[in-house]
């Protein structure tokens, strides 16, 4: 019945449920559930139904629902569970979202809630929290399931079934040795086709793909997707196994990381979503604006210094907009491209010298384009073939500076190890508008002769 049920009308059964205290139910219908759909149901419910859905549901479901939650939200249900219960959901979590939680966290709580915890799982939440962060070593999982070589197929599922709780969650078997040296890899596809005898180094693949523990996060994205896995281990640098990445954090990170190029391209700022204040969403974009505020102005001054070449041909103002526009425009999309090509591909001198080349003949191409259907334009409309031949000739070269601007800048970024993607849309178009101003009135001044 829940299949067919909007989320309207599940919300509306849940507080039924809750307020009429029909806990099996409840539960029942929880069970029924994706945790995504219950941490959903859970953020719009008043705050004493909340507090009854939490006392209601078992440990498996609570953590389930915990780990689907923003860190804020994870904060608040703990403070209702109380000591006792946060302890029992906290040890259960998975180490990297618990790494994640009490990150955000000032360090006088993060200790507090470290030192309730057993001792195991908090030394393990502790390591991951030494490694940098953004690095496979701060993101990875230390459980997964492992075995020595010698096993046979039916000792494997053994241990499989000894450790289903961890096991649910990924599909790799992991070989090592006595001192956790990664030797091979077995899928559970591999151990249904083989026979019950079989020796796990006779069906093991030994060519492993693994990553560093200090390999940044896009690295590890690009590895799993690259391979199609669907969890890649990681590896100290004596090759031992010491945890693995799953592609449920990867889909996070590339989302993250996708959202946070997005707001330093267009110079919004870092962590602005729906829910930040107006006056700290503000600050956020008051630096970037008041930078470009202040290059704006040598806009202007490159006006004023021809105005007698403007107060001579009027309709040279016609254009300054379409003029400006275009090579922001264009030095945009440059940006955005190499932006992107900088996440997904490795960064060698001859590429470089392939992407800079591609761009010019893009450039070129563009600026030709629009250059010959502008001069059309200006003549038809002025009646003035010198001075569509100028507002031409300035597109055309406006339009392949602008797109070598937006090319070159996050290059040279990249090379000084400066985050490719600060090299913002507005900055950009900013720039080129003052390059294409320049250029536009240059040329004007050049054959002002021939327009009077």
């Amino acid at each position: 019945m829940q299949n067919n049920m909007t989320e309207e009308q599940l919300q509306a059964e849940m507080r039924r449920l809750l307020e009429s205290k029909h806990s099996e139910e409840l539960e029942t219908m929880v069970q029924e559930l994706q945790p995504y759909d219950v941490a959903t149901l859970f953020k719009d419910l008043p705050h004493p139904l909340k507090e009854k859905l939490i006392t209601v549901l078992d440990p498996v479901m609570l953590t389930d629902l915990v780990e689907e939650l923003g860190n804020e939200q994870q904060y608040e249900i703990f403070r209702l569970l109380g000591p006792a219960r946060t302890v029992e959901i906290m040890d259960r979590m998975d180490n990297d979202d618990l790494a994640q939680f009490l990150g955000s966290l000032s360090e006088e709580d993060s200790r507090r809630f470290l030192s309730s915890m057993k001792l195991s799982e908090s030394a393990a939440v502790r390591q991951l929290m030494n490694y940098p962060p953004e690095t496979a070593g701060r993101i990875m999982n230390n459980r997964y399931v492992w075995i020595p070589q010698h096993y046979t197929v039916t000792e494997a599922i053994a241990k499989i079934r000894d450790f289903a709780e961890i096991s649910e969650a990924i599909s790799y078997l992991y070989v090592i040795d006595d001192s956790k040296k990664l030797l091979g890899v077995v899928s559970y596809r591999d151990l249904i086709l083989a026979m019950p005898g079989d020796k796990i180094y006779d069906i093991m693949y030994t060519r492993v793909i693994s990553v560093a523990v200090d390999m940044d996060q896009e690295k590890v994205a690009d590895v799993i997707r690259n391979y199609d896995f669907l969890a890649v281990p990681v590896v100290d640098h004596d090759d031992r196994l010491i945890g693995i990445v799953t592609v449920d954090d990867i889909i996070d990170i590339v989302i993250h990381e996708a959202n946070e190029d997005i707001q330093k391209l267009s110079g919004s700022g870092r962590d602005i979503d729906f829910n930040t204040k107006a006056s700290v969403a503000a600050f956020r974009r008051l630096p970037w604006l008041v930078l470009l505020l202040l290059i704006g102005l040598v806009s202007g001054s490159i006006i004023s210094q021809f105005e007698e070449v403007l107060g001579k041909v009027v309709a040279l103002a016609y254009f300054m907009p379409m003029i400006a526009g275009m090579t922001g425009n264009t030095g945009t999309q440059s940006l955005a491209v190499v932006v992107r090509g900088l996440i997904s591909n490795e960064i060698t001198a001859k590429a470089v010298f392939q992407l800079i080349r591609r761009e010019l003949l893009v450039g070129l191409i563009i600026g030709l384009t629009c250059g010959i259907l502008v001069t059309l334009i200006a003549f038809i409309w002025q009646g003035s073939l010198m001075l569509g031949l100028i507002v031409g000739l300035s597109l055309i070269l406006t339009l392949i500076i602008g797109t070598m601007a937006g090319t070159i800048i996050p290059l040279l970024l990249n090379k000084f190890k400066i985050d490719p993607a600060v090299a913002s849309g507005p900055l950009i178009t900013t720039l080129n508008d003052v390059l294409s101003l320049f250029i536009y009135f240059g040329i004007a001044s050049m054959f002002l002769k021939y327009l009077l």
